[in-house]
């Protein structure tokens, strides 16, 4: 077992930033199998998140926490007294209408300023939230509703009205229902006008750190979702450590406040846990509900954020974009040097910072002074001109992407987690970047590697249990000494980095013996313009091949440099041209693994994967099974003998 404390560590600018302290390790045959951080906040021992609002006003009342779009397209400043006050007269009418502390209220709209403050709102009334996906099914929101005993329910818009009315007969604890969109928040704060201020007070102090907060049910790639059971607890040893730990993002060291707009939907507990540490540290957070490339880029440039929460999808679309639009303009040769440089200037930074190399050397520096107002400039301009960190999750970003971004100017925070440990349980810690992997463990947190290679996990971000609606509570999904197995494989390096390999029941074993992990594989091919979706298949068949879908955007794209505008999708799926580029990212890909584990065969589908055909989830993960189902009839012919 090993610790080592690193010097204090600086931001750019010479503000000073919390004492990192090297993971513990221990090491097993050889291999490094346990790995813990201590905490750099301590727990929380009283009150709840309906408290942050409260505390916020009383503290610095007139601090900017929130912001939102006018229907100008210009952004409002909301105080910390303003929200509060707010979140006090929707609360006040929650009560009013007759919930009680525990009851459980369900939120089912995209990401908006009216979710946060009806999520603050609830907790100040002493009740539990319920997350609904805006894009769930009337089957998926009746079983959420149902299992979750929720009494009431508020929706954005009359579609969701009406797919909640039509199974509300099947809903006999479901009381009231709510539309954002027809006054909703108007109406709470109409019916609650008549109760004093105190009743709120008195609700907030009634609740404590161990209590309840939301059951976020998982995604469900086997269509089971379970109620993940989330303490207030929870999130308390989520966000401060987190806060703590990204003192340069969350604790502005420039003269440019910190602020983020967030786009990822709150439905899911990434944009949730932010939402929560953004009130906690007083930054200033907007909302965009929308992420059609034209409504957020609009969003982007208007709001001008200082930081992202981003999944791999979004910083791909970015640079592929970029490229895409230096290939109209002749300019493709300069943007993918531009791209190497990058990519050499961010790994020579994360040398520097590990101490195994000198930095960039005086040609890099210059080379990347020269692209940057040509390429680097115009990336950052895409994302709001503002942006210099990122924290991403959900997949792996992958080397090569983070390399470029780290060296375009904007430092990368990847992370991995569930929603059992609401959200991130490992995270890169400042100045100290390992492109590739997912870094240390979450201050508070231990990472464990199972003898299977299953990670393991403890903590106090580590949820309470899954919802059992029999007993009205939680059931414990931990052991006995509090390890949580998350069902992903993971390797942990010497200095303590983690590195996601795959999901544990998605290991492919070929019919000659051979196990292939199917995730590293599939997050480089989607990380071509081309590629949409992708799924690599090969379990107890003789070889490895793969589905694959088209990208729109980059499909139109290349459509328009090789003229084939006009040709049929079921008929460009066959093009020998595209298939030749696509066959370019499958040889790409392939580097990666041996030739056993390679894809031998792939391919194209004149369809796409969503979360509306059944083939994603709402978080955007591949349904395997389903689509196994529904295009059994293309897999058996990657298998037939040609």
């Amino acid at each position: 077992m090993s610790q080592q404390e690193s010097a204090p560590t600086a931001a750019p600018d010479g503000s000073p930033a919390p004492t990192l302290v090297a993971p513990r390790t221990t090491v097993i045959d050889g291999e490094v199998r346990e790995v813990r951080v201590p905490p750099l906040a301590p727990p929380v021992g009283h009150g709840s998140l309906g408290d942050l609002p409260f505390t916020n006003a009383a503290e610095a009342p007139a601090d900017v926490v929130l912001a939102r779009k006018q229907p100008s397209g210009t952004w409002r400043d909301l105080t910390t007294a303003e929200f509060a006050a707010e979140v006090r007269a929707v609360a006040k009418g929650l009560i009013a209408h007759g919930l009680r502390p525990g009851d459980r209220l369900a939120i089912m709209a995209r990401t908006t300023y009216e979710w946060t403050l009806v999520d603050f709102a609830a907790w100040a009334a002493g009740l539990v939230t319920v997350p609904l996906y805006p894009t769930s099914s009337a089957h998926q929101a009746q079983a959420i509703l149902h299992d979750s005993g929720a009494r009431a329910c508020v929706v954005e818009n009359v579609e969701e009205t009406r797919l909640i009315t039509g199974v509300r007969g099947a809903l006999p604890a479901l009381d009231h229902l709510w539309q954002f969109n027809t006054g909703a928040v108007s109406q709470l704060i109409a019916a609650g006008r008549g109760l004093p201020d105190g009743t709120v007070d008195e609700r907030r102090a009634a609740v404590s750190p161990y209590d309840l907060a939301t059951l976020i049910y998982t995604s469900g790639t086997t269509g089971h979702p379970k109620g993940c059971a989330l303490t207030h607890a929870n999130f308390f040893a989520e966000v401060d450590n987190a806060v703590a730990l990204l003192h340069p993002v969350f604790r502005s060291v420039s003269q440019e406040p910190a602020s983020t707009l967030l786009f990822l939907p709150l439905s899911h507990v990434f944009g949730r846990m932010v939402a929560v540490g953004c009130l906690r540290a007083r930054v200033r957070l907007g909302h965009a509900p929308s992420i059609q490339t034209d409504d957020l880029l609009a969003d982007l440039a208007g709001f001008r954020p200082t930081f992202l929460l981003a999944i791999p999808y979004v910083l791909e679309k970015v640079y592929n974009t970029g490229r895409a639009t230096a290939e109209k303009m002749g300019r493709v040769a300069s943007f993918d040097r531009a791209a190497r440089i990058a990519r050499s200037y961010g790994e020579a930074v994360e040398a520097q910072d590990h101490g195994t190399g000198p930095g960039p050397g005086v040609t890099l520096k210059a080379a990347r002074k020269l692209y940057d107002p040509l390429v680097y400039r115009r990336i950052r301009a895409a994302l709001g001109g503002k942006v210099r960190h990122a924290i991403c999750g959900g997949s792996p970003l992958g080397h090569r992407l983070a390399a470029f971004y780290s060296g375009a100017g904007i430092e990368i925070f990847e992370g991995y987690g569930l929603t059992e440990s609401t959200a991130a349980a490992t995270l890169t810690p400042p100045l100290r970047p390992r492109l590739g992997t997912v870094g240390w463990p979450l201050p508070g947190t231990a990472v464990r590697i199972a003898d299977d290679g299953e990670i393991l996990l403890r903590g106090g971000h580590v949820f309470a249990g899954y919802w059992d609606a029999t007993l009205g509570a939680a059931r414990p999904a931990t052991d006995a000494h509090g390890w949580l197995a998350t069902g992903d494989l993971g390797s942990l390096d010497d200095d303590g980095y983690l590195t996601i390999t795959g999901r544990k029941k998605e290991i492919i074993v070929t019919t000659g013996g051979k196990n292939v992990a199917p995730a590293p594989l599939e997050d480089r091919l989607r990380s071509h313009p081309l590629i949409g979706q992708c799924m690599v298949i090969g379990d107890n068949r003789p070889y490895i091949t793969a589905l694959i879908t088209l990208e729109p955007d980059g499909l139109a794209h290349w459509r328009q440099t090789h003229k084939k505008q006009d040709l049929p999708l079921a008929e460009l799926v066959h093009d020998e041209r595209l298939r030749a580029d696509l066959q370019r990212a499958v040889d790409d890909a392939n580097a990666l693994v041996s030739r056993a584990e390679s894809i031998r065969r792939f391919t194209v589908l004149p369809v796409d994967f969503t979360d509306q055909t059944g083939h994603l989830t709402p978080s955007l993960k591949l349904r395997r099974a389903a689509i196994a189902r529904d295009f059994a009839k293309d897999i058996a012919a990657l298998y037939e003998r040609t």
